[in-house]
């Protein structure tokens, strides 16, 4: 897999988890333990995408 593509799928993974925490705020009763872990793997994902496209300037 190109770094591009490696790009791609984590962008989509990033924005997958971005509406899932949406989704999850707007419950009446919020899981904010399970926000704070889809937060967290968000975080993760932004800061490997961050380094790959750092690798390709």
């Amino acid at each position: 897999m190109t770094i591009e593509a490696r790009i791609r799928e984590l962008g989509n993974r990033h924005r997958t988890l971005d509406e899932t925490i949406q989704k999850e705020m707007t419950r009446p009763s919020v899981d904010t333990l399970q926000v704070r872990e889809l937060k967290q793997r968000k975080l993760r994902l932004k800061e490997e995408i961050t380094s790959l496209e750092a690798r390709t300037l």
